[in-house]
């Protein structure tokens, strides 16, 4: 299926939307710990930058909590927050309803957007991100973490092996998610500066694939795919896929892990105060006479 935008449609936003919506009312902040992982560390992240971000906005980042931290930093004028259900925001919030493929937001309008967990389930994530950069004044900063390709790759597996004992073929179960090394072409496709992308990775431990499904289900990212079976997935597969994930991924003590690969990204808008690489041959001192090499002609 593709979008208005010519973009292939692999995640079904709208039920993405009305699954976090269900997840946060039933649940409230339970499965919320991968969230409070990464907002302390963007809060970290951003504790080294030495500047204010009087205008900010929060993409998609659920709860509120990374937006109610930067509410309090030094410098901050304003936190905007974007969310695809009016349910999300609280009463204090000044919000915004997007849809991801079109952010309402003015051009050179921010210094700084973070969106924590959310990018992945773009579909045009190339162009999110060009929206993003355009969105942001002169030296405005992007500061954002996505899942990684490498996130619940033992429930993928499980899966797949289960599909294809049981029913004799695959259905796609788990999202397939971004890749760390094409993270900082698509930052400098947008126009990005001084991008930087880096990983972590967090192994969280589980008595059983049943107790990871449901951490899945009350953090609402259960699967979203738009070409996902309707069906009900079968008993005897779900069962067999448990068996294979305890017999494959436990530890001794017979607890299971799932990893979750964190991508951390960070970009700014151009502007002319900002550090710029050397053009070639434009270096000062010749590299013999940094080495001291007589041997090498200068």
């Amino acid at each position: 299926m593709t979008g208005t935008t010519g973009v292939p449609r692999l995640f079904d936003t709208q039920l993405l939307a009305r699954r976090r919506k269900k997840a946060f009312a039933h649940h409230g902040t339970e499965g919320d710990f991968l969230l409070k992982e990464v907002a302390t560390d963007m809060l970290d992240r951003l504790s080294i930058i030495l500047r204010p971000f009087p205008l900010i906005a929060e993409l998609g980042g659920h709860t509120g909590l990374l937006a109610q931290q930067l509410k309090n930093r030094q410098g901050t004028d304003y936190v905007l927050r974007l969310e695809q259900s009016s349910s999300l925001l609280g009463r204090e919030d000044h919000g915004l309803l997007f849809d991801p493929e079109f952010l309402p937001l003015k051009p050179q309008s921010l210094n700084l957007l973070v969106s924590p967990l959310f990018l992945h389930w773009v579909n045009d994530l190339p162009g999110t991100l060009l929206q993003i950069r355009q969105s942001l004044a002169p030296d405005g900063l992007l500061l954002a973490t996505l899942l990684g390709r490498e996130s619940l790759r033992e429930l993928r597996e499980a899966f797949l092996i289960a599909d294809s004992e049981i029913s004799g073929g695959a259905s796609p179960r788990v999202a397939p998610l971004p890749d760390l090394k094409d993270m900082g072409n698509l930052l400098q496709r947008a126009g990005f500066t001084l991008p930087v992308v880096d990983h972590d990775t967090l192994t969280v431990r589980y008595s059983s694939l049943f107790s990871l499904m449901q951490d899945l289900r009350r953090m609402g990212a259960t699967n979203a795919l738009t070409d996902r079976s309707r069906a009900f997935m079968r008993r005897d597969c779900l069962m067999r896929a448990a068996e294979i994930y305890q017999e494959r991924f436990s530890d001794p003590d017979g607890r299971v892990r799932a990893t979750f690969q964190i991508l951390s990204l960070s970009g700014w808008a151009p502007d002319e105060s900002q550090q710029k690489p050397l053009k070639p041959g434009s270096a000062k001192l010749s590299l013999a006479s940094v080495l001291g090499d007589k041997s090498v002609k200068r």
